[in-house]
C-alpha cells in the first residue's frame, strides 16, 4: 500500500483547486527548472538543480538520465539515495489529483538503485537499497531492498 495523505474537495475536480493546493509562482519556478535539468547533459548540474532550487534530496554520484520528469508541484517531497541512476524519461511524482481528492506522498529511492527507462513511480512509494526497475514499470508499491521488478503493473520478478 502506498503511503499518501488524502485531502478531499468539492465541487469540480481536484486539479481545479490545483492553486489553493501549491502557490502559482512555485510552479511556474518548478516547470523552468525541470525542463532546463530534462536536457541538460550535466549530471553534476541536474544535482545541483534539483538540490538547490527544488529542495530535493539528492546522494552523491546520482545520475538522472535524460528527459527524467520530476513532480512538478511538489519535487521537495522526492529523496533519491547515492549512486543511483534514474533511466531516460521516467517520470517520479509526488501527487495525484483525482476527482473527489487529491493526494501527496513521499517518494523514497534508495542507495544504489537502477531504474529503467520509461518507468513511472507514483506518489508514497519506497524503493529499498540496490533495487532493479525494469524499463516500462508502473512502480505503483514498495519495492523491497535488492527486489527485481517490472511491468505494468508491477510484478516481482526476484526478490
Amino acid at each position: 500500500m502506498r503511503k499518501t495523505e488524502r485531502f478531499p474537495v468539492e465541487g469540480a475536480n481536484s486539479l481545479w483547486h490545483v492553486y489553493k493546493t501549491v502557490p502559482f509562482w512555485k510552479v511556474i519556478k518548478n516547470f523552468i527548472v525541470i525542463q532546463l535539468a530534462r536536457y541538460s547533459p550535466s549530471l553534476g548540474f541536474k544535482n545541483w538543480l534539483y538540490r538547490h532550487l527544488l529542495k530535493m534530496k539528492v546522494g552523491e554520484q546520482t545520475s538522472f538520465g535524460l528527459m527524467v520528469m520530476l513532480d512538478i508541484m511538489f519535487p521537495e517531497k522526492i529523496s533519491v539515495g547515492r549512486n543511483t541512476v534514474i533511466g531516460y524519461n521516467t517520470t517520479i511524482l509526488a501527487h495525484e489529483y483525482l476527482i473527489k481528492e487529491y493526494r501527496l506522498g513521499d517518494v523514497v529511492i534508495g542507495n544504489e538503485v537502477m531504474i529503467g527507462a520509461n518507468s513511472t513511480i507514483l506518489p508514497g512509494v519506497t524503493i529499498g537499497d540496490g533495487a532493479v526497475v525494469s524499463a516500462g514499470t508502473l512502480v505503483n508499491r514498495d519495492v523491497p531492498p535488492g527486489a527485481f521488478v517490472g511491468g505494468n503493473p508491477m510484478v516481482f520478478i526476484r526478490k
